[in-house]
């Protein structure tokens, strides 16, 4: 079985985010793959401990994403794909998803995975184009999954509730928490991944240029949510505090 995930790094979640001149200042930020991503490359290993075949990695960065990238294959997998993105000026979920398509459009492909969402942009955007860029069908939001005879079983989840559906591969699938106990890199595991083959590509290497992955959006402007306000508690009888929270949410919260 020929598995692929999709992955990205992205901000250790416990980062404090901070901007410069309107740019996130990502100077002295620890970097880790995202969180989700970890679900997909779990259950990638899993799949392939299962049915054979080979777990490859892929990546749109630049050369730092190698570390989460031997972190990927410290945790199991076969290989790893950096798709370098070095030249590109700005890079959006087209842009991703279009050289991601690009490198996966000529591999033999049983099933993609990928996290359902990126925790710092957050728009679960790149795996459903990466689908439809390759003709594909795509589940997202998968909580389990099984493969037999060239046939998926899904569990998804739906708004509180979970579906069932059944689809044949390939298939690209995202993945939820809850899906699997992602597995941490165990020291054998390190020492094996810088053995392991990690490869490099860029534009020239996918037949793209520039203009073929130009970025559609353009980002007016990046800025903090206010600062929260200290709240007030409020005191004496509980008749009294009613009619001054009242009188306080008319007042300044100005929400009645």
């Amino acid at each position: 079985m020929n598995i692929f995930v999709i992955m990205k790094r992205t901000f250790d979640t416990e980062e404090k985010i901070t901007l410069n001149n309107g740019k996130i200042d990502d100077s002295s930020a620890e970097f880790i793959i995202n969180p989700y991503d970890e679900y997909a490359i779990e259950e990638a290993i899993v799949l392939r401990d299962e049915h054979g075949g080979q777990v490859t990695v892929v990546t749109v960065g630049e050369e730092e994403a190698e570390k989460e990238l031997r972190t990927a294959l410290a945790m199991g997998a076969d290989k790893a794909v950096l798709i370098d993105s070095e030249e590109l000026d700005e890079l959006d979920q087209f842009t991703t998803a279009s050289l991601l398509a690009a490198y996966l459009k000529d591999q033999e492909i049983d099933i993609i995975l990928g996290g359902n969402v990126a925790v710092d942009g957050g728009s679960g955007q790149v795996g459903p184009r990466v689908a439809e860029l390759l003709g594909i069908p795509q589940v997202t939001t998968i909580t389990k999954l099984t493969v037999k005879e060239n046939i998926a079983t899904i569990v998804r989840d739906v708004e509180g509730d979970e579906e069932t559906v059944e689809v044949a591969i390939p298939v690209l699938v995202t993945a939820q928490q809850g899906l699997n106990e992602p597995r941490y890199p165990s020291l054998p595991g390190i020492m094996k991944a810088k053995k392991k083959p990690l490869e490099t590509l860029d534009l020239d290497d996918l037949d793209l240029d520039e203009d073929d992955v130009e970025a559609k959006t353009t980002t007016v402007e990046i800025f903090l949510p206010p600062v929260k306000q200290a709240g007030k508690i409020l005191e004496g009888e509980p008749a009294d505090q009613v009619k001054e929270l009242v009188s306080l949410l008319k007042s300044e919260a100005k929400v009645i």
